[in-house]
């Protein structure tokens, strides 16, 4: 099944606007989390958000692919970085990280040729 991955980020950010509504402190809780983990220090923004792509790869999650992969390209991953992280997934994963490296690269082509600026990430950089 062939998945609209621009639209599907856009109803993922919908979906954790209403939940981080609904469910304040955890949801404040992991966003200073996230924003303090993804922070420029000894490795840059862009190979954390490779290596959160890897992580979702090898963990099946199709919401963290699509995040991470947006993330990873707003943050000036290239093509080929992207291609070599799907290899090191696959390699720490196996048969299902290359069911999601697939996932992965539909979503990346999708973005590349959608035209739009991958959208700025849900919580703010530090």
């Amino acid at each position: 099944m062939k998945h609209d991955y621009p639209e599907r980020h856009k109803h993922l950010q919908q979906m954790t606007a209403r939940l981080a509504r609904d469910l304040r402190g955890p949801m404040s809780a992991f966003a200073q989390l996230n924003g303090a983990t993804t922070a420029p220090g000894a490795l840059d923004a862009k190979t954390k958000q490779l290596m959160a792509l890897a992580i979702g790869i090898t963990t099946h999650c199709e919401g963290c692919i699509v995040y991470h992969l947006r993330d990873a390209m707003r943050a000036g991953a290239t093509r080929e970085e992207i291609l070599e992280t799907l290899g090191v997934a696959i390699m720490m994963g196996g048969g299902p990280a290359v069911v999601y490296a697939c996932e992965a690269l539909e979503a990346m082509e999708q973005v590349a040729s959608s035209g739009k600026e991958p959208a700025s990430p849900d919580v703010p950089k530090r």
